[in-house]
């Protein structure tokens, strides 16, 4: 199954490693330096639409790396889609 991220942006559902709520997952000094790590890695892509992301996703590449999606969209909303409920 494919989950839409937003702006013609989708992943397939197993390479999903989780779906965090921003405004609450980066109060933690650890997810504050993942997401830093990151974006100095050049792994994380915006597909918020120029809206302020209201969560990530982390997705799992083949080559054992990953990629951080900032989405537009709640997690609630990116869950129902991944039927992750």
């Amino acid at each position: 199954m494919y989950i839409y991220l937003g702006e013609n942006t989708v992943v397939h559902s197993r390479d999903v490693v989780g779906i965090f709520d921003i405004e609450t997952t980066t109060l933690a000094a650890n997810t504050r330096r993942f997401l830093a790590d990151a974006e100095k890695g050049r792994r994380v892509t915006e597909v918020s639409a120029g809206q302020l992301p209201r969560s990530f996703v982390v997705c799992a590449e083949k080559d054992g790396s990953e990629t951080v999606y900032l989405s537009q969209l709640a997690t609630a909303t990116l869950k129902k889609r991944a039927a992750i409920l």
